[in-house]
C-alpha cells in the first residue's frame, strides 16, 4: 500500500476549503522584499509511520543560519514552484527529483525577511541514499509526520523582533530545534491535513 492516495485525498479535501488566520510574517518585512522561493515537505512513503526529511542549515548562511529547514531556495527565473523545490532538494540532498511523486502546492508563507515561500508537498521512497552538499546542509534528518501535524507537539513562545513581539513554535526533535519559518509552514499544514484526517482517508 502507498502513502500517496490518501495523502493526496487528505490534501485535496484540506485546500477545499478557506481557512482563516494562517501564520504569516508579512507585517516584519517592512523593506518591501518579496523574493519567491520554494521548499519541498518530501514524506516518505510509509503508510504506518511515514517520515518528513529536514536539513540544518549551516551556521555561516547568509539567510536563516544553523535552522532546521526544508530542502528549498529561491525560484529562480523561469521556474515555478515545484520545478525550483526538486532542483533544490536534489542539489541539497541528492534527491532524484524523480523520485519524487508531487501531490501539491500548500499555503504560500511570507517570512519576516522577505520571502514568499510555496511548500511543495510530495512523497517520497523511503531510505533513500541522501547526500547532503555541504555549502547548503549541515545535517539532514527525519521527524514523524504524527507529530509534526499535532499541535500539541509544539511549544508557543514570544520574542521581541524588529520593534514588535514575534509568536512563534517550536519543536524540539532528537537534538534539533524546529522553529521559526518551517515550524509555521508545518503549523500551516497541519491546518489542512491533520494526521486524523489521513488516517481516515488510508
Amino acid at each position: 500500500m502507498s502513502l500517496f492516495d490518501p495523502l493526496a485525498r487528505a490534501f485535496a479535501a484540506g485546500h477545499a476549503r478557506e481557512i482563516p488566520d494562517l501564520l504569516s510574517d508579512a507585517h516584519f518585512a517592512a523593506d518591501g522584499r518579496a523574493t519567491p522561493a520554494a521548499v519541498l515537505v518530501a514524506i516518505t512513503d510509509v503508510p504506518s509511520d511515514p517520515q518528513v526529511i529536514l536539513t540544518q542549515r549551516p551556521r555561516a548562511m547568509r539567510d536563516h543560519p544553523g535552522q532546521v529547514a526544508f530542502p528549498g531556495g529561491k525560484i529562480d527565473p523561469g521556474e515555478d514552484a515545484v520545478t525550483a523545490a526538486l532542483r533544490e532538494a536534489e542539489e541539497e540532498l541528492a534527491l532524484p527529483r524523480d523520485a519524487v511523486r508531487v501531490i501539491g502546492t500548500s499555503d504560500v508563507y511570507h517570512t519576516g525577511t522577505g520571502f514568499l515561500v510555496t511548500p511543495v508537498v510530495g512523497v517520497v521512497p523511503p531510505g533513500l541514499p541522501l547526500v547532503p552538499s555541504p555549502q547548503e546542509v549541515e545535517a539532514w534528518f527525519e521527524a514523524p509526520l504524527s507529530v509534526l501535524l499535532d499541535p500539541a507537539s509544539w511549544t508557543s513562545n514570544e520574542v521581541f523582533w524588529r520593534g514588535a513581539n514575534r509568536r512563534y513554535l517550536e519543536l524540539e526533535w532528537q537534538g534539533f530545534r524546529i522553529w521559526g519559518v518551517t515550524a509555521a509552514i508545518i503549523a500551516n499544514l497541519s491546518r489542512r491535513i491533520s494526521w486524523e484526517a489521513l488516517s481516515d482517508a488510508a
